[in-house]
């Protein structure tokens, strides 16, 4: 697991299939993101809903867009999903609007008493690289892929 703070980059290699799409920044367009991401990339696969792979998107995508609405919002903007699915991975986007608060360079450990910080530290653990990309001064990603395993598309 790796995390890669990027400002700038050379473009990412063509996906297999993508999909974006907007989401209101609140609790149920958080959740409304991850059963969305679910059932693509189900659709896309042919892996079962219920797969350890569509359990770790499932987990990683709802983590991203759970913090895009917490910590990355402004009143009456909305976040953005992005999936790419790669032949060896689904990438998944989030992007938020509010590029002056970027996730911490590494995951921290989250305190066995607190109710809440896990989401990052749960990205690290069940994503195969993660990072962030300011693209403006109005806008970032926080991006993380999620590795298929042995399956072939």
């Amino acid at each position: 697991m790796t995390h890669q703070q990027l400002t700038s980059g050379a473009p990412p290699p063509v996906p297999a299939r993508q999909l974006t799409l907007r989401f209101s920044s609140t609790r149920r367009g958080a959740r409304l993101a991850r059963q969305l991401a679910v059932q693509q990339f189900t659709e896309w696969t042919g892996l079962a809903y219920d797969s350890d792979v569509a359990q770790a998107v499932a987990l990683v995508t709802a983590e991203l867009a759970s913090n895009a609405v917490r910590h990355g919002s402004l009143p009456g903007r909305d976040f953005r999903l992005s999936l790419a699915l790669m032949p060896a991975f689904l990438r998944i986007d989030v992007t938020d609007t509010r590029p002056e608060r970027l996730p911490p360079p590494e995951a921290p450990e989250p305190a066995d008493d607190e109710s809440s910080g896990r989401g990052l530290f749960l990205v690290e653990a069940y994503a195969d690289r993660w990072g962030c990309m300011v693209h403006d001064a109005y806008t970032k990603t926080v991006w993380a892929e999620v590795r298929l395993g042995a399956m072939t598309l």
